[in-house]
Formats: C-alpha cells, sequence, structure tokens
C-alpha cells in the first residue's frame, strides 16, 4: 500500500468546503472527502502543536508520554525507567516505526522536529528532510518541491508512507501577495457579528481583539500584510478571516500538486490519502483570536480526510481522538496495533458503516494556558488550572456544543448536573492514565510547577500595565490576585530575537 500524509498546521474543522464552510477554502480536499472517509469529530488529545504530534507518532495521550508544553520539563519525553530495552518503547512502537518494521519505505519533509526539538518525531522514518530552513515559517511553494521530488523518485513502488507538512494557516499568514485574496467578496462567519467583536475588545489575554499578535500589537514589530494591528471594527475582523482562509487556500492547491503528481506517476487510485492537522485555531472564540490557546473546540477539533482504495464514500460521525486515526490506518494496512497505545482503529466501523466512536474524550493544553477539556454527548466541560491570563476564563465552564459550537455562553451556574458529569469524566479519566503512566506525576502539575504555560511566562508585569493603559483594569485585578506568585522565564533563550522574527516564532 501507498500511503500519503499531509498534514496541514492550525487548520480547524469548520473552515473546510466539505464541513459545510461557506467559502471556496478546500477544493482538492473536498474532492478527497467526496471519494473517501471525512471523520468529522475528531479531535487532538493533546495541544497544540508539539504535544499533538507527540501523541500521535507515539500513539499515546500526553498525560502518558509526557509531553505538554513548548518548554519545560514538560516539552520532553518521559525516560521509559528500567524498562527500556534496548530499543526503547516508544520509538519502537512510534506510527512510522509500525510502518518501517512492516517492509515500507517511511519519508517526512517536515521541519517540525527541527522547530521543537522533538528528535522522537523522526523514529521510524527511514528519511527526514528538513529542506525548507524556515523554522515553521515556510509557504507550500517552498515544501513542494521537495515533495515532488521524492514522489517523483519513489511514488512508483510499493509499500511507502510518505508524510508532507504544510503551514500556511499557521500564523503568521504570509501566503504571497500575488496570490490576492479569493475572499474578497465573501462575507466573514455569520456568527462573528459586530457584537461578538465588541464584547471580545474588552478581555484581556494574549491574541485578543486589543492584542491578536500576542501580548501587544507590535510583539514581533509590524504585523505582516494579512493580519491586523488589531479589531477595532468588523473590517480588521475581516482581514484576520481572509488571512487565514487564504492560507487554507493556499495550502489546498499544494494538496492539489500532490495528487496530480501521483496521477501522473499513475499511482493516484492506488494511493491512500490523509489530510489532517495538529490543532485548529481560534477567531473569537474565547476572546482568543489567530491562535490555539485552550484545550476547546475551536483548537482541539481538527480536520480527518481519508481516502483508501476500496473503501466507500462515508462520514464518520463518532467521537474519536486523532490517535485513532492512526490506529486506523495502521489497521487498514494490515499491520498490528500496539498494546501500548491509547488509539483504537474504526477500520471495521467504516467498512461495515456501524460509526459509534467514543462515548468520551479529554483534551488537554498546557502551552498557552493550563486545562483539560471533555467532550461528550453535546457538550464542553472545561477545567482551567492557568487561564493563560484570560481573565474571563471561569475555573469552571460549560458549552453546549450543537447549539453553541463558538462557545459564547458558559452553562455552568445554570447545569450543575452536567457541570458534575464533566467533571467526574476528567476524573476517572485521569486516574486510569496515571495508572499506566510511566510517571507517577501529571505532566500539567509540571507545568504548573514551573510556572506556568511557556508561552505566558514573564509576560504578566508588563500586561498588567497594558491592561491599565487600555481600559481594562478590572481583568488586571483579576489577574493580579490570580497569579501573583507567577514565574518569569528567558524564553527561547540563545536564538537571536531578529531571526525568531523573522520566522513567526513566538517568543
Amino acid at each position: 500500500m501507498r500511503i500519503l500524509y499531509i498534514d496541514i498546521d492550525t487548520l480547524r474543522a469548520d473552515h473546510l468546503g466539505c464541513a459545510g464552510y461557506h467559502r471556496n477554502t478546500t477544493p482538492n480536499i473536498d474532492t478527497l472527502a467526496a471519494e473517501g472517509v471525512r471523520f468529522s469529530n475528531v479531535y487532538a488529545s493533546d495541544v497544540p502543536c508539539l504535544p499533538s504530534r507527540t501523541a500521535l507518532i507515539t500513539g499515546m495521550f500526553g498525560i502518558r508520554n509526557g509531553v505538554a508544553n513548548h518548554g519545560g520539563m514538560a516539552a520532553d519525553l518521559r525516560p521509559q525507567g528500567a524498562e527500556r530495552s534496548f530499543f526503547s518503547a516508544i520509538a519502537a512502537n512510534s506510527w512510522a516505526s509500525r510502518f518501517y518494521w512492516s517492509g515500507y519505505h517511511t519519508a517526512s519533509v517536515s521541519s517540525f522536529p527541527f522547530r521543537h526539538s522533538a528528535s522522537w518525531w523522526t523514529s521510524g522514518f527511514m528519511e527526514n528532510m528538513n529542506l525548507m530552513r524556515g523554522f515553521g515559517g515556510e509557504r507550500a511553494d517552498q515544501v513542494l518541491p521537495g515533495a515532488v521530488r521524492w514522489l517523483d523518485d519513489n511514488a512508483a513502488q510499493e509499500d511507502w508512507f510518505f508524510h508532507v507538512h504544510l503551514w500556511d494557516p499557521h500564523t503568521p499568514y504570509n501566503t504571497p501577495d500575488d496570490y490576492g485574496n479569493p475572499f474578497e467578496g465573501d462575507p466573514v462567519p455569520a456568527w462573528h457579528t459586530e457584537e461578538v467583536r465588541a464584547h471580545n475588545w474588552t478581555l484581556a489575554g494574549p491574541h485578543s481583539a486589543q492584542e491578536p499578535w500576542g501580548f501587544k500589537p507590535d510583539e514581533w514589530g509590524p504585523p505582516p500584510p494579512r493580519q491586523p494591528w488589531n479589531l477595532s471594527t468588523m473590517d480588521e475582523v475581516k482581514q484576520t478571516f481572509d488571512g487565514y482562509d487564504t492560507g487554507i487556500r493556499y495550502a489546498d492547491d499544494a494538496v492539489g500538486t500532490l495528487m496530480n503528481k501521483l496521477a501522473d506517476c499513475g499511482v493516484l487510485d492506488d494511493t491512500a490519502i490523509l489530510v489532517s492537522s495538529d490543532h485548529g485555531e481560534a477567531f473569537g472564540e474565547l476572546g482568543v483570536y489567530a491562535d490555539h490557546q485552550g484545550a476547546d473546540e475551536t483548537t482541539c477539533h481538527i480536520p480527518s480526510v481519508l481516502r483508501w482504495p476500496g473503501l466507500e464514500p462515508q462520514v464518520h460521525e463518532g467521537l474519536l481522538y486523532h490517535l485513532d486515526v492512526g490506529a486506523t490506518i495502521v489497521d487498514l494496512a494490515g499491520i498490528d496495533i500496539p498494546f501500548l497505545w491509547d488509539g483504537k482503529s474504526v477500520a471495521d466501523d467504516i467498512r461495515t458503516g456501524d460509526h459509534g466512536g467514543r462515548e468520551s474524550l479529554v483534551l488537554s493544553q498546557g502551552a498557552w494556558s493550563v486545562q483539560r477539556g471533555v467532550r461528550w454527548d453535546d457538550h464542553l466541560y472545561l477545567r482551567t488550572w492557568h487561564d493563560g491570563y484570560h481573565a474571563a476564563w471561569n475555573d469552571e465552564m460549560l458549552f453546549d456544543i450543537s447549539a453553541d459550537p463558538h462557545q459564547t455562553a458558559d452553562l455552568g451556574e445554570q447545569a450543575p448536573l452536567l457541570l458534575a458529569d464533566g467533571r467526574d469524566i476528567l476524573a476517572s479519566w485521569t486516574d486510569d492514565q496515571m495508572s499506566r503512566s510511566y510517571s507517577p506525576i501529571d505532566p500539567l502539575e509540571i507545568v504548573m510547577e514551573e510556572g506556568g504555560p511557556f508561552h505566558c511566562q514573564g509576560h504578566l508585569p508588563e500586561y498588567l500595565e497594558r491592561l491599565g493603559s487600555t481600559g481594562r483594569s478590572e481583568a488586571a485585578a483579576v489577574l493580579r490576585e490570580r497569579h501573583s506568585g507567577d514565574q518569569t522565564s528567558t524564553g527561547l533563550s540563545g536564538i537571536p530575537k531578529d531571526v525568531l522574527e523573522s520566522l513567526g516564532v513566538d517568543n
């Protein structure tokens, strides 16, 4: 079997045409969805980038593999300890390793392991190609030459697994100027009204309406052309949506290029193609713009489209983790699923059309906030230990995702029984996972001990001053009381700031 995994960074589930989005963002992905399986309720178990891909490659939740943050001890895999053999169990049973041990030629074109010092992503890949020097800021036109060259050399061979990583929907939205704006005449999504914008303007937090580029509008210098200084008007809201959606369309064009190359090589119909992502992106939900800061619906709900030769087109609506999709692909390829994986295959479900899925999911965030979410039935429960300096976030929140997918109304005070249900599911899941972990310490506890999520460390004193000077003194008072003991951090030490700025990397 030939398997192409197209990994589009920061692609939220509801901005695809095949998911009902009102803009024509994804014509090529829509074609794959019409011919294959669209998993409509897939969630990344751990977010954002580093925790998500670590969970996917290891097949294990972050609470077990140890990766929950973008810095500190919880940004590295837990050692296996005395049980480690010549090969570590995690490396030997990585997603790519399952294909390698089964005789597949495995390859990856991605700057991800370099950007995040995540050497474990490479486990099982015979070829690891970081050809772009973009450190995560590269465009599709900079990724495609290496990917197309690899297909020219290998597409006609049997049994390969090829990962291609596209970054275009990730901030900064740096689609080339001459690409234009395909959505200039399209309105923003109907849910984001002026009332929503005006409410969000009063809120505090990094990537909020008054500072959508970080903790202040000019944190990395002038914003790129497709992102505004702030969201003081609906025109600027539209600019933000347009920039993101143009990045999606640019990545979708790259999907079309890869499909055409497979066709030119005569293997398109015989190649399985998965299109998915590591996490989504918020555009006003919970007061966040152009970033991914919670364990919530917009950050964790990701698209997943699989066209597999011989499978009937269908929409699978069951609740799934992205780890389940990974396990399903291994199963469809006739490869055994490791016993230590948390992912569960639904290969039989999509063969028979039985789309049950899981009863509930638990989602984790540790890089921008310290939060876990429970997704079950129509509900999302959020438990927050560190609010990432979003003063409006309560310790516990509850949303009706079916009626309110953009999380505009916290129902926690109105539905105490549902709140208790979410609390109980989370407690039971946590106890179960810790009983199976290599360490007795939850990695989110480590994040808290180290002073909170990596991307917030060191920003509070200056941000409190900014809140006071921009009419948000009440929010500043809340944060000052909640976070009196927060520590500072040196951030991305050793890397020149001008280099980070040029690459669009948050400090």
